[in-house]
């Protein structure tokens, strides 16, 4: 399945099983894809998460239900609301009435009717990668949980966060020393999604030299594998976030050499300054050859 047809079929299927509570880990079962590449594509292509995508859906229908005389309670537990309370402010913040008023009047509803995906590709393979196969490697980090749908805004503060963690007079010395000895920040990995909650794992990372592993850190093994590198010049976060989009929206679409192989995707930072216009970055994005 392509890239493409494998985002339609997600859509399908969360129109499918829309009122289960599993939704979004059905289509990503069902779009044969790493359901984390899946869920940032997504976020990437349509703006949307698609834990988002589900919550606006079932607003939408829930105002239809509504404005046909379903009870309010009702309709906020067959939609997947524990309380009609919790239910009626997220139906206000989406349509920007409370259930009541669009029972008086329909005109209120804002229409949220399903995606349909039609893509253009303006990039392809002429995009700057190379296929590098890398042992295996061991890495040693601080996992964050972070939610697709503000992931761009949320890493680059876990990274300032980082940084204060190596300031003298600030953070815990054994994690400030274990950052300097393994490198922590050469990598950092995307990995282990929680499709129902939007959210993935995001571990800033470094080459295990051996020893202790301090609390608050964790180890993570890199299976020996064939990796499509992309390189990338320019000051962070900036370059990287919009190499990241470009491999959505153009590779991805416009691949027909390639698969995605793991539910992992790698950054890689060079030393020096970050905010540099000709410091160099990378992602890693682990592919098997299409037989």
């Amino acid at each position: 399945m392509d890239w493409t047809q494998s985002i339609r079929t997600a859509i399908d299927e969360m129109e499918k099983h829309l009122l289960d509570e599993d939704c979004v880990e059905k289509a990503c079962r069902a779009a044969l894809v790493s359901p984390l590449y899946l869920q940032q594509g997504f976020r990437i292509m349509t703006g949307l998460s698609m834990a988002e995508y589900v919550r606006c859906r079932r607003l939408y229908k829930a105002a239809l239900d509504i404005a046909g005389e379903a009870k309010v309670i009702d309709t906020a537990l067959k939609y997947g609301w524990d309380t009609p309370e919790s239910f009626t402010k997220a139906f206000s913040r989406f349509h920007g009435v409370s259930p009541m008023q669009v029972k008086k009047d329909t005109h209120h509803i804002r229409s949220f009717l399903p995606l349909r995906v039609s893509i253009t590709i303006q990039g392809g393979n002429d995009m700057d990668f190379t296929i590098e196969k890398k042992p295996e490697m061991q890495l040693i980090g601080i996992a964050y949980e972070v939610a697709f749908e503000n992931s761009y805004q949320t890493i680059p503060a876990l990274w300032d966060g980082l940084w204060q963690q190596q300031h003298p007079r600030s953070g815990d010395p054994v994690l400030r020393k274990a950052i300097k000895n393994h490198r922590i920040g050469e990598f950092a990995l995307c990995m282990d999604h929680h499709p129902e909650q939007g959210t993935f794992t995001y571990l800033i990372a470094g080459l295990y030299q051996g020893g202790d592993v301090p609390e608050g850190m964790r180890l993570h093994t890199l299976p020996e594998m064939d990796w499509a590198v992309f390189p990338c010049v320019g000051p962070l976060p900036g370059a990287l976030q919009s190499l990241n989009t470009k491999i959505f929206q153009d590779w991805l679409p416009g691949n027909n050499e390639y698969r995605i192989a793991s539910d992992t995707t790698v950054e890689w930072y060079a030393e020096g300054d970050g905010s540099d216009e000709n410091y160099h970055s990378a992602i890693w994005v682990p592919v098997k050859k299409v037989p």
